[in-house]
């Protein structure tokens, strides 16, 4: 057996047949496996860990889990898991069960936990938006099929399945070499991919360049390393999250976008990637309020939508505001000929009124100082000299700051 365990999180009152066969898979393969028992109602239960114990916890001590109210007792034990987990030193890697509240309970736990844990939630909840329970983290999650109500013929080879997965995450680890170049982040569309291919090229020599998808969680995972200090900077091409939290898009940032950068103050170089359209999942799923607007098929799960100017304006103020609160080095290059492939003379969201209406808010908004500044190009998004500017200014930023320039490789 593992000397250190995997941790089996579920509730002991509705799942302990499931969790109990969990743990013999992991047996079965050689790994330890530790039940810890997630149960609200605060009644014994067969487990290695009690309920009790993790409600313990919780900042304000187990009386705040056990209070007869469902939903604020699964709130407050979330709390009391995370505090929990976060202690724990011995940990190999989690593996969870769960239908909607029991997934819901066990997420924000597992997200806190550090990057490349092995980290698995069977859950009834799993086929559909797992945006909530994922964020920026890396939790795998499987479908359970079955609702999980003891143990059957098509449950048992999916919770086996699981355990082997887990096992093999645990028994067969990762060893990476070290990386003696600094690692930045960047962020891309299908639509801001020449750019960013362009940029990677350049840079790959002298930085470990982390590419992430600007879906929502793909920005939460970029500023969630830079605030770890796995980053040391970002080119930030493509700020499209915005135009899904301004419009009501599927890709939604949150209001913390651009946080960490404020709170670390590492080297910043953004642009405008995707600011001329808003996400939106099939045709006959766009709002009715929007009938009237430029629509691209990008496929046959996702429509997009042009950003309007007063959109553009809306998000140029946005931007503005929480750059404005960035104390380390600051660039924002404007692209004059457009935001993305889509964005450019004869594609269907040309658009230079809505395009200059970001530049206006932006310009109006931003307190330009020597560190923090507005640059102006003559070029689209995607043309090689605007990449070739992108990684120019990163480069020149990043070596400004003495402690990058003593630890970047010459």
């Amino acid at each position: 057996m593992t000397a250190r365990p995997v941790y089996i999180l579920g509730t002991c009152d509705t799942k302990h047949a499931e969790l109990v066969y969990i743990r013999q898979c992991l047996h079965a393969r050689g790994v330890t496996g530790l039940i810890v028992d997630v149960s609200t109602r605060g009644t014994p239960a067969d487990a290695d860990v009690s309920a009790r114990t993790v409600a313990a916890f919780h900042p304000d001590g187990e009386s705040a889990v056990f209070r007869g109210e469902r939903g604020r007792s699964i709130g407050a034990m979330a709390v009391a898991l995370r505090h929990y987990l976060l202690a724990r030193t011995d940990m190999t890697g989690v593996i969870a069960v769960g239908g909607s509240g029991g997934t819901a309970l066990v997420a924000p736990a597992l997200q806190a936990l550090r990057l490349g844990l092995p980290k698995l939630v069977v859950s009834t909840v799993a086929s559909g938006n797992t945006a909530p329970y994922v964020g920026g983290s890396d939790i795998a999650m499987l479908y359970s099929v079955t609702d999980m109500e003891g143990l059957n013929r098509l449950s048992r080879v999916i919770l086996c399945n699981a355990a082997n997965a887990m096992a093999g995450m645990v028994l067969a680890p990762c060893h990476i070499p070290p990386d003696p170049r600094p690692a930045i982040g960047l962020t891309m569309f299908g639509v801001t991919t020449p750019c960013v291919d362009h940029i990677v090229h350049d840079l790959s020599g002298q930085f470990d360049c982390l590419v992430f998808h600007a879906t929502g969680t793909g920005g939460q995972a970029m500023e969630r390393l830079a605030d770890d200090g796995v980053m040391r900077g970002f080119i930030d091409v493509t700020l499209t999250e915005f135009c899904d939290l301004v419009a009501g898009g599927i890709f939604p940032c949150d209001t913390d976008r651009l946080g960490a950068v404020i709170r670390t103050q590492y080297p910043y170089v953004g642009s405008c990637g995707g600011l001329d359209m808003v996400n939106f999942g099939a045709r006959a799923s766009v709002p009715e309020r929007y009938r009237d607007r430029v629509f691209v098929e990008h496929n046959p799960q996702i429509t997009l939508m042009r950003t309007s100017p007063a959109e553009c304006r809306a998000m140029g103020h946005m931007i503005g505001h929480q750059l404005n609160r960035c104390e380390g080095e600051v660039r924002f290059l404007y692209p004059e000929g457009g935001f993305s492939l889509l964005d450019q003379p004869g594609a269907p969201f040309h658009d230079p009124v809505a395009d200059e209406a970001f530049y206006n808010a932006l310009s109006e908004t931003l307190d330009q100082t020597p560190r923090r500044k507005l640059i102006r190009l003559p070029h689209a998004i995607n043309d090689p000299a605007f990449a070739d500017a992108l990684s120019h200014e990163f480069s020149r930023i990043f070596m400004k700051d003495t402690d990058n320039a003593q630890h970047s490789p010459q």
